[in-house]
């Protein structure tokens, strides 16, 4: 629209020159009175020319103006519009159709001129534009702050910016025609050789990808290359790649990737997990350490109920306390508890957990939970050692402590120096209450440690001191100490322990003493060694004397010549007792101790000895045998009184038979009343026997019972005859199992006449079933035949009461046969009590005073034991007790 005023101007202006010109031509035609084709071809000419310049419309009606001016100035008749001649019409019909034809062709080629030019123009402002299109192209490529790069399908390098090159410390120069691969990193290289031909099997299509670039000098830089492929000229394919250095990005990448990992190191390391829980949605969150602390599984959704889940049950409602007062209050807190873990193992956790607003004002938490597991195990362990510490020190009295010099105060004392001083460990401990225990002859000494620590360089110290407690109580210490050297290069504290040595002191002096006695002892026994009977002998490993004791041989017992003897040299007896010392030689062969060794020698003045020998094998520390020591008696005088005893005991075996022929001498008549008996009732019964035999008819059965009654009566007689015979036959004592209930039986049958003769009531109180004893049946008969003896005796005189005796057995308290023989008689006097038992003692006037004494002697020999039972009633209980058979013993 700005346009059209000036096509205006412009098309007035040319209709006015046209107007002119045509009237140029007119008057120049009438003045020269042109010709009519003459004007025709004037005006065709101007037409034609300003066909050139003006629009075709114009030119026809420019074309029409000159007709109609040829028509009117120069067709006759002239000044009208009339044609006369035709000639003068075809001029004008030329003249329209040549102007017309000439006017288009004119225009025609005038616009494709102007077409031409405008093209041209067109092309060349296109080739400017172009121009300065590549221009600021290449000034955008060139100074664009973004790497570009520019490769062919084989990835070599065409075109590089300036400010990409220079990036990496190239000219440009330097990197086109070279494979955009060599800048790459080795590992990446087969991965942006994919992109690339990504990019060109996809023309047109932006592919980003992230590779670090190798520059200049080695070092790396990471870019994010964002491609394309084009066709470029001749249809080749080009990749066009924009390299944005990401380097910085990485960096910080790398570096939340390392903190991040340094972070999870850290919680790792410091078994911590992080954790942050949103009051308001209850959402939480748990790092991977504590998702591992937990041993839950990272993929399943964190709450607080895996905590409770994994609380010990013990911990639960504190843990649930917890959780509650941080909803309710949403203060930090902080607390400790136990996880009970799937395999039954307990873990300990301190969590710490701090509340925080966030912008919308949600308060939320942000903690961390620690496993402290090991620190409570070594917490428990240095109790644990801590108490094994104290208790060491405890069992071994011994304290350590750190004395400050200059402060002159315990910088550090265990409990058991509180305990040596009598200190109590909660309350601190003045220089003058210590030194108000330490013993006051001890003090200086202490005092002078002091100051030679303090003077000295160091050094160790080690003294002795005494502790006076409150109660009067002495302690004895041992001190140790070390002399520290503080920065100043002074010493600054003393180190050391106190070691309760009383009892070591104790000990000691115990230990002079009982050194003392032990020497006194030593000596005693070497007098009493040098002065008894008995001495002490030594032999080597090939047993012979190589010490024995020298008051032997001063005292005659011993020839001197024996040392250097084995003791078989020695005696006298080995031909007559070679088992003997066939067994003591196979014992010391065998490096046995014996003992009571009774062999014969002579003495020094040629004397027959005997000798009781014991002795034992000893051996070095390597377990070696060196010889036995032994000691040695002569019992000489203990054989030959043996010898006597043994003489005497055949005297009073005599003597005890002398006495039973005597007993039996007063029970001749019972004796013969009981043979007579039996053979009287044999007598009858053969007589009867006899006349059942002689009848016509013989009674045989009646025969056969006579007969039977015969042979029982036969065996009374001799069981009787046989009884008298072993009570009166003079044999060796016979050591026998014996029922002392059927011991009691036998002699009682030997006694029955003599308590008929004297009105005497026996009554027999039997235990049955009592064990058996060993013992000699004759022998305990008589025992009991003098008892029963004694009793009838003792109540002859008995005119007022029936006269009794009473014949028990049973068991005693200390589980021994026990016999009673109860009488009713006169009794035993007070006096008599005590010596009833000794020999040669009797209260009888005809009688020796040895029946008792020798049934004693009798139950001795059995391992019994005879007494007399004091009683309230009249009369005398004579008891005895006999041990069991060792068979019956349970």
């Amino acid at each position: 629209m700005s346009n059209q005023p000036i096509d205006l101007r412009r098309s007035a202006t040319q209709a006015l020159l046209y107007s002119v010109t045509i009237a140029a031509v007119t008057l120049t035609s009438l003045h020269l009175h042109a010709h009519l084709a003459t004007t025709a071809f004037a005006y065709l000419t101007v037409a034609l020319l300003f066909s050139l310049t003006d629009s075709f419309i114009a030119s026809v009606a420019l074309s029409l103006a000159c007709i109609v001016a040829l028509t009117y100035y120069f067709a006759p008749p002239s000044l009208s519009l009339d044609i006369d001649d035709p000639q003068d019409i075809s001029v004008v019909v030329a003249f329209l159709t040549t102007s017309i034809v000439g006017t288009h062709l004119i225009r025609t080629i005038r616009q494709q001129r102007e077409t031409a030019l405008k093209t041209a123009a067109k092309l060349e402002q296109s080739a400017a534009d172009l121009q300065d299109s590549e221009k600021w192209g290449r000034a955008i490529f060139e100074h664009n702050p973004v790497m570009y790069f520019m490769v062919d399908e084989a990835g070599t390098v065409l075109n590089v910016n300036t400010f990409g090159a220079t990036q990496l410390g190239y000219a440009p120069h330097e990197l086109i025609d070279r494979s955009v691969l060599n800048i790459l990193l080795k590992d990446d290289r087969e991965f942006v050789r994919k992109c690339v031909v990504t990019c060109l099997e996809n023309i047109g299509q932006s592919h980003t990808w992230e590779v670090q670039k190798i520059r200049k000098d080695g070092s790396a830089m990471w870019v994010r290359e964002n491609a394309k492929a084009l066709q470029w000229a001749n249809d080749k394919p080009v990749v066009l790649i924009a390299c944005e250095d990401i380097s910085a990005r990485k960096r910080t990448e790398l570096a939340l990737l390392r903190s991040e990992a340094h972070l999870h190191q850290a919680q790792e390391l410091s078994h911590t997990g992080s954790f942050g829980w949103n009051v308001a949605t209850n959402e939480v969150f748990w790092s991977k350490e504590t998702f591992r602390i937990f041993e839950y599984d990272p993929q399943i959704e964190a709450s607080s109920q895996l905590v409770l889940d994994r609380t010990h049950p013990e911990d639960r409602v504190s843990v649930q306390e917890v959780i509650d007062r941080a909803m309710r209050d949403q203060e930090h807190f902080e607390h400790e508890y136990r996880l009970l873990m799937p395999d039954g193992s307990v873990k300990y956790i301190r969590a710490r957990a701090r509340s925080t607003t966030t912008a919308p004002g949600v308060v939320e938490f942000v903690g961390a939970a620690t496993d402290i597991t090991s620190a409570k195990q070594a917490e428990q362990l240095l109790r644990r050692s801590e108490a094994y510490l104290a208790e060491a020190q405890h069992l071994s009295h011994t304290g350590s402590w750190s004395w400050d010099l200059c402060e002159r105060e315990f910088v550090y004392r265990s409990a058991e120096v509180d305990r040596l001083f009598g200190f109590d460990p909660e309350e601190g401990a003045s220089i003058d209450a210590i030194m108000s225990r330490i013993h006051p002859d001890d003090v200086p000494r202490l005092r002078d440690v002091t100051d030679q620590a303090m003077k000295g360089n160091g050094g160790n110290y080690e003294y002795d001191f005494r502790i006076l407690l409150p109660d009067g109580e002495v302690r004895r210490i041992h001190s140790v100490a070390h002399a520290v050297i503080g920065s100043d290069g002074r010493v600054s504290e003393l180190i050391g322990t106190h070691m309760d040595v009383t009892g070591q002191h104790v000990a000691r002096e115990r230990l002079e003493n009982t050194l003392a006695a032990l020497r006194e002892s030593e000596q005693r026994f070497r007098d009493y060694a040098e002065t008894a009977s008995d001495w002490l002998w030594e032999t080597g490993a090939d047993h012979r004397v190589t010490h024995l004791s020298e008051h032997t041989s001063y005292a005659g017992i011993l020839a001197r010549e024996l040392m250097g003897q084995p003791r078989w040299k020695i005696a006298s007896d080995i031909e007559a007792e070679p088992e003997k010392w066939r067994q003591h030689r196979a014992a010391l062969d065998a490096h046995l101790p014996f003992r009571d060794l009774i062999y014969r020698t002579v003495d020094r003045f040629g004397a027959a000895i005997y000798i009781r020998a014991s002795g034992k094998p000893f051996f070095d520390v390597s377990g070696n045998f060196l010889g036995y020591r032994g000691v040695s008696t002569d019992i000489t005088a203990s054989i030959r009184a043996e010898q006597a005893e043994q003489e005497l005991r055949k005297a009073h075996a005599e003597l005890a038979h002398v006495t039973r022929v005597t007993t039996l001498g007063e029970l001749t008549t019972s004796i013969a009343h009981e043979v007579n008996q039996p053979l009287s009732a044999i007598i009858s019964n053969a007589d009867a026997c006899l006349g059942w035999l002689g009848r016509e008819a013989p009674d045989l059965s009646a025969a056969r019972s006579s007969v039977e009654w015969i042979i029982e009566d036969a065996i009374r007689a001799s069981e009787v005859i046989r009884r008298v015979r072993a009570l009166a036959k003079k044999s060796e004592i016979e050591m026998v199992t014996l029922d002392i209930n059927e011991v009691v039986k036998e002699a009682v049958a030997l006694v029955t006449r003599e308590l008929a003769n004297h009105q005497v009531t026996l009554r027999i109180e039997l235990t049955p079933t009592l064990p058996p004893i060993l013992g000699d049946r004759v022998q305990l008969q008589q025992v009991i035949i003098n008892l029963v003896m004694n009793g009838i005796e003792a109540m002859q005189a008995i005119k007022d009461r029936v006269r009794q005796l009473v014949l028990q057995s049973s068991m005693d308290d200390m589980g021994r046969v026990e016999i009673a023989v109860t009488d009713c008689g006169i009794g035993i006097a007070e006096d008599d009590i005590d010596r009833i038992l000794d020999p040669f003692f009797t209260t009888k006037s005809s009688g020796l005073g040895m029946g008792l004494s020798i049934c004693r002697s009798i139950l001795e020999a059995h391992g019994g034991r005879l007494s007399v039972v004091r009683k309230q009633e009249p009369g005398a209980t004579f008891q005895f007790a006999l041990p069991l058979h060792k068979e019956a013993i349970p």
